[in-house]
Protein backbone atom coordinates (compact mmCIF):
# COMPACT_ATOMS: atom_id res chain seq x y z
CA UNK A 1 0.00 0.00 0.00
CA UNK A 2 1.43 3.37 -1.03
CA UNK A 3 0.79 5.82 1.81
CA UNK A 4 1.43 9.51 1.00
CA UNK A 5 4.15 10.95 3.18
CA UNK A 6 3.08 14.63 3.16
CA UNK A 7 -0.13 14.46 5.28
CA UNK A 8 1.53 12.23 7.88
CA UNK A 9 4.56 14.49 8.18
CA UNK A 10 2.38 17.60 8.42
CA UNK A 11 0.27 15.98 11.16
CA UNK A 12 3.45 14.94 12.99
CA UNK A 13 4.50 18.58 13.31
CA UNK A 14 1.14 20.27 13.86
CA UNK A 15 -0.70 17.63 15.88
CA UNK A 16 1.98 15.57 17.60
CA UNK A 17 4.81 18.01 18.32
CA UNK A 18 3.01 21.35 18.62
CA UNK A 19 -0.45 20.51 19.95
CA UNK A 20 0.07 17.30 21.95
CA UNK A 21 3.67 17.42 23.14
CA UNK A 22 4.10 21.22 23.06
CA UNK A 23 7.81 20.87 22.35
CA UNK A 24 10.06 23.91 22.37
CA UNK A 25 10.65 26.08 19.28
CA UNK A 26 14.25 24.84 19.25
CA UNK A 27 13.07 21.23 18.93
CA UNK A 28 10.67 22.19 16.16
CA UNK A 29 13.49 23.93 14.31
CA UNK A 30 15.82 20.94 14.72
CA UNK A 31 13.22 18.45 13.46
CA UNK A 32 12.26 20.78 10.60
CA UNK A 33 15.88 21.03 9.46
CA UNK A 34 16.24 17.25 9.62
CA UNK A 35 13.32 16.65 7.29
CA UNK A 36 14.38 19.44 4.95
CA UNK A 37 17.69 17.62 4.54
CA UNK A 38 16.01 14.22 4.20
CA UNK A 39 13.48 15.41 1.61
CA UNK A 40 16.21 17.15 -0.36
CA UNK A 41 18.28 13.97 -0.28
CA UNK A 42 15.30 11.96 -1.53
CA UNK A 43 14.56 14.36 -4.37
CA UNK A 44 18.20 14.33 -5.47
CA UNK A 45 18.42 10.53 -5.51
CA UNK A 46 14.92 9.58 -6.70
CA UNK A 47 13.85 12.59 -8.73
CA UNK A 48 10.55 12.63 -6.83
CA UNK A 49 9.23 15.91 -5.48
CA UNK A 50 8.85 15.86 -1.68
CA UNK A 51 5.06 16.37 -1.86
CA UNK A 52 4.75 13.20 -3.98
CA UNK A 53 6.92 10.92 -1.85
CA UNK A 54 5.42 7.78 -0.32
CA UNK A 55 6.09 6.64 3.22
CA UNK A 56 7.26 3.30 1.85
CA UNK A 57 10.14 5.06 0.06
CA UNK A 58 11.65 5.90 3.45
CA UNK A 59 12.78 2.40 4.28
CA UNK A 60 15.73 1.45 6.49
CA UNK A 61 18.33 1.25 3.67
CA UNK A 62 17.28 4.71 2.46
CA UNK A 63 17.48 6.23 5.93
CA UNK A 64 20.85 4.54 6.38
CA UNK A 65 22.07 6.07 3.11
CA UNK A 66 20.84 9.47 4.27
CA UNK A 67 22.79 9.16 7.53
CA UNK A 68 25.92 8.19 5.57
CA UNK A 69 25.36 11.23 3.35
CA UNK A 70 25.25 13.48 6.42
CA UNK A 71 28.57 12.19 7.73
CA UNK A 72 30.56 11.86 4.52
CA UNK A 73 29.09 14.40 2.09
CA UNK A 74 28.10 17.11 4.58
CA UNK A 75 30.87 16.42 7.09
CA UNK A 76 28.54 16.14 10.09
CA UNK A 77 29.83 14.66 13.32
CA UNK A 78 28.47 11.44 14.79
CA UNK A 79 26.66 13.55 17.39
CA UNK A 80 24.87 15.58 14.71
CA UNK A 81 24.07 12.36 12.85
CA UNK A 82 22.48 10.98 16.03
CA UNK A 83 20.39 14.15 16.49
CA UNK A 84 19.02 13.75 12.95
CA UNK A 85 18.31 10.07 13.59
CA UNK A 86 16.42 10.95 16.79
CA UNK A 87 14.10 13.17 14.75
CA UNK A 88 13.51 10.37 12.23
CA UNK A 89 12.84 7.88 15.03
CA UNK A 90 10.34 10.25 16.62
CA UNK A 91 8.48 10.55 13.32
CA UNK A 92 8.39 6.79 12.76
CA UNK A 93 7.12 6.20 16.29
CA UNK A 94 4.24 8.48 15.30
CA UNK A 95 3.82 6.55 12.04
CA UNK A 96 3.50 3.32 14.01
CA UNK A 97 0.26 4.66 15.51
CA UNK A 98 -1.19 6.04 12.27
CA UNK A 99 -0.04 3.38 9.83
CA UNK A 100 0.14 -0.04 11.49
CA UNK A 101 -0.06 -1.58 8.01
CA UNK A 102 3.61 -0.56 7.60
CA UNK A 103 4.69 -2.04 10.93
CA UNK A 104 7.53 -4.10 9.45
CA UNK A 105 9.05 -1.14 7.58
CA UNK A 106 8.68 1.11 10.63
CA UNK A 107 10.28 -1.47 12.94
CA UNK A 108 13.32 -1.74 10.68
CA UNK A 109 13.80 2.05 10.66
CA UNK A 110 13.40 2.23 14.43
CA UNK A 111 16.05 -0.47 14.79
CA UNK A 112 18.73 1.74 13.19
CA UNK A 113 21.14 2.35 16.09
CA UNK A 114 22.78 5.56 17.15
CA UNK A 115 26.51 5.81 16.54
CA UNK A 116 28.91 6.09 19.42
CA UNK A 117 30.61 9.46 19.44
CA UNK A 118 33.59 10.90 21.20
CA UNK A 119 32.70 12.51 24.51
CA UNK A 120 34.76 15.60 25.11
CA UNK A 121 35.41 17.21 28.46
CA UNK A 122 33.30 20.33 28.84
CA UNK A 123 34.89 23.74 28.47
CA UNK A 124 34.42 26.24 31.29
CA UNK A 125 36.02 29.47 32.46
CA UNK A 126 38.33 29.74 35.43
CA UNK A 127 37.54 32.58 37.88
CA UNK A 128 40.25 34.85 36.44
CA UNK A 129 38.96 34.21 32.90
CA UNK A 130 35.36 34.92 33.91
CA UNK A 131 36.41 38.16 35.59
CA UNK A 132 38.22 39.26 32.43
CA UNK A 133 35.08 38.59 30.40
CA UNK A 134 32.77 40.43 32.79
CA UNK A 135 35.14 43.41 32.82
CA UNK A 136 35.14 43.62 29.00
CA UNK A 137 31.80 45.37 28.25
CA UNK A 138 32.11 49.16 28.23
CA UNK A 139 29.78 50.06 31.08
CA UNK A 140 29.80 53.72 30.14
CA UNK A 141 27.33 52.74 27.37
CA UNK A 142 23.78 51.38 27.57
CA UNK A 143 24.66 48.29 25.52
CA UNK A 144 27.71 47.62 27.68
CA UNK A 145 25.69 47.73 30.90
CA UNK A 146 23.08 45.42 29.37
CA UNK A 147 25.77 42.98 28.18
CA UNK A 148 27.48 42.99 31.58
CA UNK A 149 24.20 42.16 33.33
CA UNK A 150 23.35 39.46 30.80
CA UNK A 151 26.78 37.76 30.96
CA UNK A 152 26.80 37.88 34.76
CA UNK A 153 23.34 36.29 34.89
CA UNK A 154 24.42 33.59 32.44
CA UNK A 155 27.54 32.70 34.40
CA UNK A 156 25.84 32.76 37.81
CA UNK A 157 22.49 31.13 37.06
CA UNK A 158 23.53 28.67 34.33
CA UNK A 159 20.42 29.44 32.28
CA UNK A 160 20.41 28.33 28.66
CA UNK A 161 20.68 31.18 26.17
CA UNK A 162 17.06 30.60 25.08
CA UNK A 163 15.96 30.86 28.73
CA UNK A 164 17.92 34.09 29.19
CA UNK A 165 16.39 35.67 26.10
CA UNK A 166 12.88 34.66 27.19
CA UNK A 167 13.22 36.40 30.57
CA UNK A 168 10.85 39.28 31.15
CA UNK A 169 11.03 42.02 33.76
CA UNK A 170 8.34 40.17 35.72
CA UNK A 171 10.54 37.07 35.93
CA UNK A 172 12.99 38.84 38.27
CA UNK A 173 12.30 38.76 42.01
CA UNK A 174 14.51 41.26 43.79
CA UNK A 175 12.88 41.20 47.23
CA UNK A 176 12.99 38.38 49.75
CA UNK A 177 14.77 35.28 48.42
CA UNK A 178 15.83 36.97 45.15
CA UNK A 179 15.64 34.71 42.12
CA UNK A 180 14.94 34.41 38.41
CA UNK A 181 11.98 32.42 37.09
CA UNK A 182 12.73 30.59 33.85
CA UNK A 183 10.97 28.19 31.53
CA UNK A 184 13.30 25.50 30.19
CA UNK A 185 13.04 22.41 28.03
CA UNK A 186 9.67 20.72 28.06
CA UNK A 187 8.02 23.95 29.27
CA UNK A 188 9.28 23.18 32.78
CA UNK A 189 9.36 26.14 35.13
CA UNK A 190 12.15 26.54 37.66
CA UNK A 191 13.55 29.27 39.87
CA UNK A 192 17.25 30.04 40.22
CA UNK A 193 18.51 32.03 43.21
CA UNK A 194 20.64 35.11 42.75
CA UNK A 195 23.88 35.98 44.51
CA UNK A 196 24.37 39.36 46.17
CA UNK A 197 26.60 40.51 43.32
CA UNK A 198 24.12 39.55 40.61
CA UNK A 199 21.25 41.03 42.61
CA UNK A 200 23.06 44.38 42.90
CA UNK A 201 23.76 44.51 39.16
CA UNK A 202 20.20 43.57 38.22
CA UNK A 203 18.72 46.18 40.55
CA UNK A 204 20.69 48.90 38.80
CA UNK A 205 19.89 47.49 35.36
CA UNK A 206 16.14 47.16 35.96
CA UNK A 207 16.03 50.70 37.31
CA UNK A 208 17.65 51.89 34.08
CA UNK A 209 15.65 49.46 31.91
CA UNK A 210 12.27 50.85 33.08
CA UNK A 211 10.34 48.14 31.26
CA UNK A 212 6.82 46.85 31.68
CA UNK A 213 6.38 43.41 33.35
CA UNK A 214 5.96 41.63 29.99
CA UNK A 215 8.93 43.37 28.33
CA UNK A 216 12.17 41.42 27.75
CA UNK A 217 14.71 41.78 30.55
CA UNK A 218 17.56 42.12 28.07
CA UNK A 219 16.18 43.99 25.04
CA UNK A 220 17.74 45.02 21.78
CA UNK A 221 18.20 48.71 21.00
CA UNK A 222 14.72 48.75 19.44
CA UNK A 223 13.14 47.34 22.61
CA UNK A 224 12.41 43.87 21.28
CA UNK A 225 14.03 40.65 22.47
CA UNK A 226 17.62 39.91 21.51
CA UNK A 227 18.21 37.06 19.08
CA UNK A 228 20.54 34.15 19.76
CA UNK A 229 22.85 35.25 16.94
CA UNK A 230 23.03 38.78 18.32
CA UNK A 231 24.01 37.50 21.75
CA UNK A 232 26.72 35.26 20.32
CA UNK A 233 28.09 38.20 18.31
CA UNK A 234 28.18 40.37 21.41
CA UNK A 235 29.89 37.59 23.35
CA UNK A 236 32.51 37.14 20.61
CA UNK A 237 33.26 40.87 20.75
CA UNK A 238 33.73 40.82 24.53
CA UNK A 239 35.82 37.65 24.41
CA UNK A 240 38.17 39.31 21.91
CA UNK A 241 38.59 42.21 24.33
CA UNK A 242 39.09 39.90 27.32
CA UNK A 243 41.79 37.91 25.53
CA UNK A 244 44.09 40.93 25.53
CA UNK A 245 43.98 41.08 29.33
CA UNK A 246 43.77 37.33 29.96
CA UNK A 247 46.00 35.29 27.59
CA UNK A 248 44.67 31.86 28.77
CA UNK A 249 41.34 32.76 27.15
CA UNK A 250 43.00 32.64 23.73
CA UNK A 251 43.15 28.84 23.94
CA UNK A 252 39.40 28.47 24.54
CA UNK A 253 36.40 28.59 22.24
CA UNK A 254 33.77 30.38 24.31
CA UNK A 255 30.05 30.27 23.60
CA UNK A 256 27.07 31.12 25.78
CA UNK A 257 26.80 27.44 26.66
CA UNK A 258 30.33 27.63 28.11
CA UNK A 259 28.96 30.13 30.64
CA UNK A 260 26.33 27.54 31.58
CA UNK A 261 29.15 25.03 32.13
CA UNK A 262 30.99 27.65 34.16
CA UNK A 263 28.02 28.07 36.51
CA UNK A 264 27.86 24.31 37.03
CA UNK A 265 31.60 24.07 37.74
CA UNK A 266 31.43 26.91 40.28
CA UNK A 267 28.68 25.03 42.12
CA UNK A 268 30.64 21.78 41.98
CA UNK A 269 33.86 23.30 43.32
CA UNK A 270 31.82 24.93 46.11
CA UNK A 271 30.82 21.44 47.26
CA UNK A 272 27.27 21.34 45.88
CA UNK A 273 26.19 17.77 45.09
CA UNK A 274 25.34 16.75 41.54
CA UNK A 275 21.64 16.15 42.27
CA UNK A 276 21.24 19.76 43.37
CA UNK A 277 23.21 20.98 40.33
CA UNK A 278 20.92 18.92 38.08
CA UNK A 279 17.88 20.68 39.56
CA UNK A 280 19.63 24.04 39.27
CA UNK A 281 20.39 23.52 35.57
CA UNK A 282 17.04 21.92 34.74
CA UNK A 283 18.49 18.56 33.72
CA UNK A 284 16.02 15.73 33.22
CA UNK A 285 18.42 13.20 34.77
CA UNK A 286 21.22 13.52 37.28
CA UNK A 287 23.59 11.48 35.10
CA UNK A 288 23.63 14.39 32.63
CA UNK A 289 25.36 16.44 35.33
CA UNK A 290 28.12 13.88 35.89
CA UNK A 291 30.03 15.27 32.90
CA UNK A 292 31.21 18.06 35.20
CA UNK A 293 32.85 15.56 37.53
CA UNK A 294 35.14 14.51 34.67
CA UNK A 295 36.10 18.12 33.98
CA UNK A 296 37.03 19.03 37.55
CA UNK A 297 40.75 18.26 37.93
CA UNK A 298 40.82 19.85 41.39
CA UNK A 299 38.16 17.39 42.57
CA UNK A 300 40.19 14.49 41.19
CA UNK A 301 43.35 15.80 42.84
CA UNK A 302 41.61 16.03 46.23
CA UNK A 303 40.44 12.44 45.82
CA UNK A 304 43.98 11.41 44.91
CA UNK A 305 45.39 13.19 47.95
CA UNK A 306 43.04 11.27 50.23
CA UNK A 307 43.95 7.92 48.67
CA UNK A 308 46.77 5.74 49.98
CA UNK A 309 49.24 5.19 47.16
CA UNK A 310 50.50 1.64 46.57
CA UNK A 311 54.03 0.86 47.64
CA UNK A 312 55.67 0.81 44.24
CA UNK A 313 59.40 0.78 43.63
CA UNK A 314 61.22 1.54 40.40
CA UNK A 315 62.91 -1.42 38.78
CA UNK A 316 64.95 -2.23 35.71
CA UNK A 317 64.18 -4.91 33.20
CA UNK A 318 66.95 -7.41 32.62
CA UNK A 319 66.74 -9.60 29.54
CA UNK A 320 67.04 -13.31 30.43
CA UNK A 321 69.09 -14.04 27.34
CA UNK A 322 71.79 -12.27 25.33
CA UNK A 323 69.85 -12.71 22.08
CA UNK A 324 66.74 -11.16 23.63
CA UNK A 325 68.89 -8.31 24.92
CA UNK A 326 70.16 -7.76 21.38
CA UNK A 327 66.61 -7.62 20.02
CA UNK A 328 65.51 -5.23 22.76
CA UNK A 329 68.33 -2.86 21.87
CA UNK A 330 67.30 -2.64 18.20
Amino acid sequence: MNTPLAPTLEAFFTDRLIRQQRVSPNTIASYRDTFRLLLGFMQQHTGTRPARLKLTQLDAPTIGAFLEHLEHARGNSARTRNIRLAAVHSFFNYCALRHPEHAALIARVLSIPTKRSQKRIVTFLAPIELKALLDSPDQSTWAGRRDHALLLCAAQTGLRVSELLDLTCADVQLGTAPHLRAFGKGRKERVVPLTRQTLAVLRVWIRERQGQPADPLFPSRTGGPLTRDAVERRLAKHIATAQHNCPPLRAKSVSMHVLRHTAAMMLLTAGVDTSTIALWLGHEQERTTRVYLHADLALKQRALDRATPPDGRPGRYRAPDSLLAFLDDL
